[in-house]
């Protein structure tokens, strides 16, 4: 559903994150309200560290304030991995009522950030680096990546024990989203927005899974990703529905990458409506 054309739209400048996306910025576009903005400024933000099989993942918590319980979400970032924009999608999240963990999903490589500075993917040599981490992840290792971060999030004193569990997926982040939902039944909803390569020839391609998953899905997919595979849809959509699985796939009128604050094609508005969808996917399905 991507490739290295369309990934360009990821090249990001990181600075503009903190300062220039957050949420006063989005209040006063008039994307959020001044409350909304002030209850993200209430969230409680923790580095912390999960033991996983195969080492110790560098991650960030972000708690709302009040007792709970709530549910928890996890987030698996784009191929730029765990830096500030997804720092501020993390807290904005749980400002809405979620313990919200955010990995660094490269933790076998190096800490995060991975990338210093501008993300540019139109330089080959930060592709080569960022594919080559992307690679040491093996699907039993995501599996086990995934077991851990649950657990880790079910342990926290303000996660509900009764609630389902939320998960939600950026580009690479959309194929480890369904990897997540098919290896724990606690997942209740999940995600993806310009996921990448949901549909594959491989036997392990992330549609085949759909089996195996519980609860509500969500697919927010770009226009070009679409005109890069226009049956792709129909066979996530063929294979969710034998496996009874509810989901909503759309295709957005915008550019693979424009969920993500500070892209080259980052679209407020049509950002804004995947978020609404999210929100009420969560507030249906998480209980």
């Amino acid at each position: 559903m991507c490739d290295d054309e369309i990934h360009q739209g990821l090249s990001q400048d990181f600075s503009v994150s903190r300062r220039g996306f957050g949420l006063t910025a989005l209040a006063a576009a008039g994307f959020v309200t001044s409350a909304q903005a002030q209850a993200a400024a209430a969230v409680v933000e923790t580095d912390v560290t999960v033991k996983t099989p195969d080492g110790v993942c560098d991650a960030a918590l972000f708690t709302p304030p009040g007792r709970g319980p709530f549910p928890g979400v996890l987030v698996w970032p784009d191929i730029g991995g765990l830096r500030p924009v997804f720092r501020d999608l993390g807290r904005r999240l749980a400002s809405s009522g979620y313990v919200v963990l955010v990995p660094n999903p490269f933790y076998r490589s190096q800490k995060a950030p991975v990338i210093d500075g501008a993300l540019n993917f139109g330089d080959p040599e930060v592709r080569k680096r960022l594919f080559a981490m992307r690679g040491a992840m093996t699907d039993d290792g995501i599996d086990k990546d995934a077991a851990a971060y649950l657990g880790f999030l079910g342990a926290q004193a303000k996660v509900s024990k009764k609630a389902r569990m939320g998960v939600q997926g950026y580009c690479m982040g959309g194929p480890l989203t369904i990897r997540t939902g098919a290896v724990s039944a606690r997942i209740g909803a999940g995600a993806t927005f310009h996921g990448g390569t949901l549909v594959s020839k491989a036997a392990d391609s992330p549609h085949l899974q759909a089996p195996l998953l519980h609860g509500e899905y969500l697919i927010c997919e770009a226009e070009n990703d679409d005109k890069s595979d226009p049956t792709a849809k129909d066979t996530v959509k063929t294979a969710f529905a034998a496996a009874k699985v509810p989901v909503k796939l759309e295709v957005y009128p915008a550019q693979h990458g424009w969920c993500v604050p500070g892209s080259q094609v980052y679209n407020a508005a049509e950002a804004e409506r995947a978020w609404g969808e999210l929100l009420s996917l969560y507030k249906r399905a998480l209980v």
